[in-house]
């Protein structure tokens, strides 16, 4: 029996006891489950599909990783999977939580020659660069820190006098974390400049569309 067939066997169980199927982290059982979608005579592909889509634990697991590297060769038209269009690609890994699903996309910028040099950061860590920066600019990253005291402290040590801080934030974690609050306790060294009216978040996904708002906040240093 394989790896795929005892997952089977055991989602049968786990539905005996009125669970749902455990979320796959095994990196072999995700190699399996690949294979089944690229055999298009296969019949476990279309159960196959559905794991791969719905049912593969994000975030640092050896069946993330496989699951990213998949979703590439998609991307970059190495593979062709019809029921999974590029932008659909693209989409499954934006919800993947980090670790290889944001190596996959910094490979894929670098080698469109979006950018020179790519790095994976985390800013609530202090960093040291040669050189102070005009702008520093965070789309999408607010959501995920934890402390805003680190997160500043590493701002004011890495920008420019004059410089300036543009970054986005969620409206519900906005009024969740009292973020006014905590961008005033800042302003000895990052003065606010403005911040937006609330704006819709990713209009064309449609895991948000209007449900969710973000406001645009640019800051300066002074």
């Amino acid at each position: 029996m394989n790896l795929y067939e005892t997952y089977l066997t055991e989602i049968e169980s786990r539905k005996k006891e009125g669970l749902k199927p455990k979320p796959i982290d095994d990196g072999r059982l995700m190699i399996e489950i690949i294979s089944n979608i690229k055999d298009q005579n296969s019949n476990n592909r279309k159960a196959s599909l559905d794991f791969f889509i719905y049912n593969v634990l994000p975030g640092t697991t050896d069946a993330a990783k496989s699951k990213s590297n998949f979703l590439k060769e998609i991307i970059l038209s190495n593979i062709k999977v019809k029921e999974i269009s590029i932008d659909f690609a693209f989409e499954l890994l934006s919800h993947m939580k980090g670790g290889p699903s944001v190596e996959v996309l910094l490979d894929i910028a670098l080698g469109k020659k979006i950018y020179t040099k790519l790095q994976i950061k985390n800013f609530e860590q202090l960093h040291h660069y040669k050189i102070k920066f005009d702008l520093i600019s965070l789309i999408g990253s607010m959501t995920y820190c934890k402390n805003f005291d680190k997160f500043f402290a590493n701002i004011n040590k890495n920008i420019k006098e004059k410089g300036f801080v543009l970054f986005t934030h969620r409206i519900d974690l906005w009024e969740k974390q009292d973020f006014l609050s905590i961008l005033k306790k800042h302003q000895k060294s990052l003065k606010i400049n403005k911040i937006s009216r609330p704006l819709n978040y990713l209009p064309l996904n449609n895991d948000f569309k209007n449900k969710i708002k973000i406001k645009i906040v640019l800051l300066q240093k002074y």
